[in-house]
């Protein structure tokens, strides 16, 4: 297998801090988050912490970016923590103490960076190191990113594109970085739908081999081109294939056409990602579309027909809300362990049919062998009233368990089929009986 695929085996679940703190997270809200997670989270398969955009600007305060300000690097035009918000690492130690204690917790760590080289670093001239050249030679200063100004593109066509994109992950990977989600990248650009950081991806992907540690790579946003997927695939463990996704259900309900144009693509060491759960306490130093402050404002069935929905997808599950904040509903969400074995355990995801007001997936159940020993059914209910659901399914001899209500539940032999709630989800595992 090759090196990429050793890691990602299954769909990454874990923490990010955008959809509460924007991109001024500070390192004992990090710690803080990895605790709870270490105590309530991690025997369920959760295991990253992952501190997200803007960790070198120090004067960041939620997750509008501050225009051209400078931000902490070192002479190599390579991006360091803000040591007033993240105090551990004075003295060059960079993000390893905060890593250090997450790794002891059980746990694993990870970063978000932007593709390319810091502008500052291209206007003071720094060196790429083990080269001859600067960060001047290499950048690509027409490509820039719409949303921040902190980077600018590289050319990777240019000798010491490599050696700069080694020598960052060098650095992470002295750090203890486990994971990186690399932003600005994945996006369809201009009005030709061009793949904009197809270079710069195969650069990445030949650092993390390069450097010695295994570390998850993760692109962003979306969408991603699904004619690019083959390419995304060999390079990437993660790539988004939508936008930035948020507490609303318009956004939601458009996860189904989403998942349907991407469906049987995923993979062991390579999933396309539905984005990040905004789900409990989000929007704590937020300005995102005019929302800040709150608990999630989907409802709990809409909450049930996202997690329904991205399991048995298989997408990668991070949560984006405040830990410390879940009440006893938002933890037993996250922690359903027949819902999450789903993304371990099952294959062959599809949408078995659409209509006015409802969608419905199946699913190959597996045992731990690998062998096919049971089906999944989710009925979705898309519509502005309670539903009734049902999918032929003809089978003699067999036991149907509801996943959400942890029960059996009576079947007929011939549907499934359930009363779905407004915006709500049903999801069954069948198994066929062994004749005596």
């Amino acid at each position: 297998m090759p090196l990429k695929d050793n890691v990602a085996l299954t769909p990454p679940m874990g923490w990010n801090s955008w959809d509460c703190y924007g991109a001024s997270v500070r390192e004992d809200e990090l710690l803080a988050n990895a605790r709870y997670m270490a105590d309530h989270m991690k025997q369920f398969g959760w295991e990253y912490i992952v501190c997200d955009i803007q960790w070198s600007e120090p004067g960041a305060v939620n997750s509008a970016y501050r225009p051209f300000v400078p931000l902490c690097m070192d002479e190599y035009g390579r991006l360091i923590p803000a040591e007033n918000r993240f105090p551990s690492s004075r003295g060059g130690a960079g993000f390893k103490p905060v890593a250090d204690q997450i790794h002891a917790m059980g746990l694993k760590f990870g970063i978000h960076i932007m593709r390319g080289i810091p502008r500052q670093a291209v206007h003071a001239g720094c060196p790429v190191l083990g080269t001859d050249v600067t960060v001047r030679d290499i950048a690509h200063p027409s490509s820039i990113c719409s949303w921040n100004t902190d980077m600018y593109g590289i050319d990777s066509t240019k000798y010491g594109a490599q050696a700069y994109y080694d020598s960052i992950f060098a650095l992470y990977a002295s750090w203890g970085v486990d994971y990186v989600k690399v932003d600005d990248i994945c996006v369809i650009a201009g009005a030709h739908d061009l793949y904009s950081g197809k270079g710069e991806i195969e650069c990445i992907r030949r650092a993390i081999d390069r450097c010695g540690r295994p570390m998850v790579l993760s692109l962003s946003p979306g969408p991603a081109l699904r004619e690019q997927a083959e390419h995304l695939a060999a390079n990437a463990n993660l790539w988004r294939m939508t936008g930035d996704l948020w507490d609303d259900w318009a956004q939601l309900s458009e996860m189904f056409d989403r998942c349907r144009t991407w469906q049987g693509v995923g993979r062991p060491g390579a999933w396309p990602d539905c984005d990040m759960l905004p789900l409990g306490h989000i929007g704590i130093r937020s300005v995102e579309h005019g929302r800040s402050d709150r608990m999630s404002l989907l409802t709990h069935d809409e909450q049930i027909t996202m997690m329904t929905l991205f399991s048995l997808f298989r997408s990668p599950l991070m949560m984006g809300g405040e830990l410390r904040d879940n009440d006893d509903w938002t933890l037993a969400l996250l922690t359903n362990p027949e819902v999450l074995d789903l993304l371990k355990n099952s294959d062959n995801a599809r949408e078995a049919a659409s209509g006015s007001g409802s969608v419905i997936w199946t699913a190959d159940h597996l045992d731990p062998a690998g062998r096919k020993d049971g089906t999944l059914v989710a009925l979705f209910n898309t519509w502005t009233t309670p539903q009734h659901l049902s999918w032929p399914l003809r089978l003699e001899n067999a036991t149907v368990r509801d996943l959400w209500a942890h029960e059996s539940v009576p079947y007929n032999g011939e549907t499934i089929d359930a009363i779905v709630p407004t915006h709500g989800a049903k999801l069954f595992l069948i198994r066929q009986c062994e004749s005596i």
